[in-house]
């Protein structure tokens, strides 16, 4: 029999059967103990397979990876933190942290300044929902097909020969092109337009929620302000950013987050050529080309802990907002 029909048995016949024998072996087990002590029980022994797959495919490779990043290249014996000195001491890394702080601040201020300026300017048109499909459809695409478009958006040809790249098509005409704009690497130049890129991919998700919470303000506060006097500019800035505020800094925390873990842009468009390294592909690289999976687990928990605060941040923010509600 051929193995892959089997696997589609199992998958379709086994999985869910495991599930019903599993509800049908709680609510036995339930009933055998007292009635007072069910509600207290029943929670956890729901949980229990959603608490088993986290800690066995996040809790335990964080164990593992931790463990690893303290051994040696082939993992024979322990090191210390000789791989946490090499991160902090290599000049690729150190390159690939800066880049991940231009990422971390462009992406924040191009996500969250366009996708508020978006949803007060769509708020006020008829054809809102359509330009918000608009806006927000890069993200329904891959990071590796919205790379591939831009790709051919920066393709550069030698001067004298037709230039297949859109900008390049556009500049050269005039004489301000053709430039290869993925190998000039002056200034981080390279670096911004992958920002840009994973940018023009989010902008669309920060309008969309802070359109949600701009829609929630209550619009007698806003009518009272403009028949006081307040011109549009002074309501914006004295009653809708306020009130918006909470969800800024939540979206903000959420881009902060993806600009940390970025790596689809970069691994497709350059691979960390021309000084555009990132620490996700910097991580990749160490692992599956050197084959280093000890300096890879290293950087691996560093971009772990730089994520946590923000992490926690964001909780707490979700957290105060379901108090006040």
């Amino acid at each position: 029999m051929d193995p892959r029909l089997i696997t589609a048995v199992v998958v379709v016949v086994g999985i869910p059967a495991v599930l019903v024998g599993y509800i049908a072996a709680t609510e036995w087990v339930l009933q055998l103990l007292p009635q007072r002590a069910r509600p207290r029980i029943r929670p956890w022994l729901w949980l229990t397979p959603a608490l088993a797959f986290l800690f066995v495919f996040l809790v335990y490779p964080t164990i593992g990876t931790a463990i690893r990043s303290l051994q040696n290249a082939d993992g024979t014996k322990f090191i210390g933190l000789a791989n946490y000195a090499w991160f902090f001491s290599d000049s690729g890394t150190l390159s690939a942290l800066k880049n991940n702080v231009i990422w971390l601040v462009l992406m924040t201020i191009l996500c969250v300044g366009f996708g508020l300026l978006i949803a007060v300017l769509v708020d006020r048109v008829r054809y809102e929902a359509a330009a918000k499909a608009v806006i927000f459809l890069p993200l329904a695409i891959s990071a590796t097909a919205a790379s591939v478009i831009w790709l051919f958006m920066f393709a550069y040809q030698p001067p004298g020969t037709a230039q297949t790249g859109t900008l390049n098509a556009v500049l050269t005409p005039p004489g301000i092109g053709p430039l290869p704009f993925l190998t000039i690497s002056g200034f981080s130049f390279n670096t911004i337009l992958l920002v840009c890129v994973m940018s023009w991919m989010w902008t669309g998700f920060c309008m969309v929620i802070i359109s949600a919470a701009l829609k929630a303000i209550n619009p007698e506060l806003l009518e009272a302000a403009r028949v006081d006097g307040a011109t549009e500019w002074q309501v914006f800035r004295g009653i809708t950013l306020p009130l918006l505020a909470p969800t800024l800094a939540v979206v903000a925390t959420t881009i902060i987050i993806t600009a940390l873990k970025a790596f689809d842009i970069v691994y497709v468009m350059t691979n960390g050529n021309f000084d555009t390294q990132v620490i996700a592909n910097s991580m990749y690289q160490e692992m599956f080309l050197f084959s280093n999976f000890s300096r890879g687990s290293a950087i691996a928990i560093v971009l772990m802990v730089a994520v946590i605060p923000v992490m926690a941040f964001n909780i707490q923010r979700f957290q105060a907002q379901e108090a006040i509600r």
